[in-house]
């Protein structure tokens, strides 16, 4: 039993039959020797009871030295109550992104998401995680990778942060199905890039403009102008009002009784401007949909086409359909509800949705700074406009002749 070497190895001859040379340090570490004269580095181990033999790899590739310190951390993963052999062969058939990601929307997808958020997700598995990290075995796939992977996208934070919480989740599920085994996301800790959020709300001018082009595109696109109406009337969501359903229109009640929002089932309560335009609106026999489409049965599926051409009309090329709702919250807000309210009246879940609209509009903070500014100002003795103006240039003489004394001292 010699330490194995370079030196050692090379006076090993090959036999008629396969023999095992064993290293005088490091129990269990040995080389096998084929007669064909192939020598593989091995490790002999006992896991759950059993015998079991470890390939690490041909003499050659892998060095003595190399063999050994990978004997030695093989070994102690067995200490620690760990198979290699058995890690290694469910890693063989451990899935690559590509083929797992199938089973991730088949399974999760399609079962949990919504409609469009199943879009969003099979858009970014499509074009870019199979696309840059499909044939890579999702039980290999490093840190290092995904950081490289993000990076690529930087371009494009949205689409880059998007793309990595897919992925996130992807992983998340491989650890819960048991299929990444070492239970390790490599997503985690990954940093997002920062995203511009946009502020983007109507003043009372533009709400005018934009009054205008729908009363002139009522002719030619009625069903959008009534969808576009209802948007701006009730701070709801782009979809929540394109796929509504007569069945959840209570004109008595005045709400809107909507059974799958963003956040799940939600009211909406109407005002009279709302209550009009429902009122105004045609009910088809065959139609379900408030906002109906050209096809029998169907709701309106474009609704970004005419809006281009409202907004064009209106002179708001830069307004999307989704600062509608940006305007009612800041709107809201200018006329004094607090962000509770403004929360309930959007649907939020919870208040840090709703803070993002707190600095829309800066007239209400205008006005409380004012009147604390009032306040102090009167207790401090003087109305803010009563204040004395300092005379800088008395000021400034006498400061000169200050620095002139101390420079004749």
């Amino acid at each position: 039993m010699p330490r194995i070497s370079k030196r050692t190895i090379a006076g090993f001859q090959p036999a008629e039959k396969d023999y095992i040379v064993w290293d005088d340090q490091i129990a269990g570490f040995a080389l096998r020797v084929w007669p064909s004269g192939r020598m593989t580095y091995v490790v002999h181990y006992r896991a759950n009871g059993r015998f079991r033999r470890y390939s690490i790899g041909h003499h050659g590739p892998w060095t003595a030295d190399l063999a050994r310190a990978e004997a030695i951390k093989i070994l102690a993963r067995v200490k620690d109550g760990s198979d290699p052999n058995a890690e290694r062969g469910e890693e063989r058939q451990s899935p690559t992104i590509a083929q797992f990601s199938k089973t991730f929307v088949e399974r999760h997808v399609n079962n949990h998401l919504k409609p469009s958020t199943q879009g969003e997700y099979k858009r970014s598995i499509d074009l870019f995680i199979k696309k840059k990290l499909g044939t890579r075995k999702i039980s290999k796939l490093t840190r290092s990778e995904v950081v490289a992977f993000h990076h690529a996208y930087r371009h494009v934070p949205y689409q880059a942060n998007r793309t990595l919480g897919v992925l996130s989740k992807m992983f998340s599920l491989a650890i819960l199905w048991g299929i990444r085994i070492d239970n390790v996301n490599p997503c985690r800790s990954v940093k997002r890039y920062k995203e511009d959020k946009r502020e983007r709300f109507l003043k009372p001018e533009e709400h005018q403009r934009l009054g205008e082009a729908l009363d002139t595109a009522r002719l030619t696109m009625p069903e959008a102008v009534n969808a576009f109406r209802l948007l701006i009337l009730t701070g709801c969501r782009l979809r929540e009002i394109q796929c509504l359903k007569w069945e959840y229109v209570d004109l008595d009640e005045r709400v809107l009784r909507l059974p799958d929002s963003k956040n799940g089932a939600r009211t909406v309560q109407l005002g009279d401007g709302a209550i009009s335009v429902l009122r105004s609106i045609t009910r088809l026999k065959d139609n379900p949909y408030v906002i109906t489409g050209t096809k029998t049965g169907a709701h309106l599926t474009d609704l970004q086409k005419p809006w281009r051409r409202i907004r064009k009309e209106a002179g708001l090329c830069d307004v999307r359909i989704h600062d509608l709702r940006h305007s009612f919250a800041s709107d809201a807000l200018e006329l004094g509800e607090d962000l509770t309210m403004i929360g309930k009246l959007l649907g939020h879940r919870d208040l840090k949705s709703t803070a993002r609209y707190a600095h829309l509009k800066n007239e209400p903070i205008q006005r409380a700074v004012n009147k604390v500014d009032i306040k102090i100002s009167q207790a401090l003795g003087h109305a803010p406009k009563d204040i004395p103006a300092i005379d800088r240039s008395q000021s400034s003489e006498t400061s000169q002749s200050g620095v002139d004394s101390y420079t004749r001292v």
